[in-house]
């Protein structure tokens, strides 16, 4: 599905992005993985070198343009063209209502979810218009169709990432170059389990029909496929995967 094509990920030293970066490598994908945990990306790296995959990595910081620039540079001097592009790098963020919510905390949330979405397409797009071919995954989630309390930053962040995905869409379907965005459930990643007590993850797995979380690498299967020539009519769409979360 992905042989052979360049993909680059941010975030993909942990969680949805770690598993989306085994899955592309495991399937002849060269990856780069773009992200500011250094520890937890050589650790995915040297798994994938393991099983005979290629992948490199560069210290990125999303919220900082500059940074996604220099990803972007770093992918095209290893492999000399950029296939796939997985904008999923993200955090939770701090909870409060918005009347109490902090200043620092609102800009920190936007600029990691959102802008370092918009900072990613802003260099990877203009590749991709050139090589006349491209396909790029923004990572959403169910909080970008819905609202969640004490979530403000998140949920203003994530349908931002579900409208930026659309527009970039119809600017560049064009250009043969395919954008869509996928809107995870709960999934066990360290983002969720390492911050949330055992009662509260409980109560979350109750708002999914299907009766549990979601795994990293079910989302990696569906990033996989819509990076994909099988996905080759898709773009400008939002896809959840959420074990019916938004069916409630």
């Amino acid at each position: 599905m992905v042989q052979d094509k360049t993909a680059l990920i941010t975030g993909g030293g942990s969680g949805i992005g770690a598993a989306t970066a085994h899955l592309f490598a495991a399937n002849g994908a060269k990856v780069i993985i773009a992200d500011v945990d250094e520890k937890g990306s050589e650790k995915v790296i040297k798994k994938i070198k393991k099983n005979k995959g290629t992948a490199y990595f560069i210290k990125t910081d999303t919220s900082k343009a500059k940074d996604c620039e220099k990803a972007v540079k770093f992918t095209l001097k290893k492999f000399d063209r950029l296939d796939i592009a997985v904008n999923n790098a993200g955090i939770g963020g701090a909870q409060n209502t918005i009347g109490d919510y902090g200043v620092e905390d609102w800009q920190k949330v936007i600029g990691i979810n959102l802008s370092g979405v918009f900072y990613g397409m802003h260099y990877q797009l203009p590749v991709m218009k050139k090589q006349k071919s491209g396909a790029i995954v923004n990572m959403a989630s169910i909080l970008g169709q819905v609202g969640s309390a004490e979530s403000s930053a998140y949920v203003a962040a994530k349908h931002g990432v579900v409208g930026l995905t659309k527009n970039a869409a119809l600017e560049y379907s064009k250009n043969g170059i395919r954008i869509n965005a996928v809107g995870p459930g709960y999934i066990k990643t360290p983002l969720l389990t390492d911050n949330l007590p055992k009662e509260q993850l409980k109560q979350l797995v109750k708002l999914h029909p299907i009766g549990r979380l979601g795994e990293p690498e079910e989302i990696a299967e569906l990033v996989m496929w819509l990076c994909s020539d099988r996905a080759s009519f898709v773009t400008g769409a939002y896809y959840n995967a959420d074990g019916g979360y938004l069916a409630r």
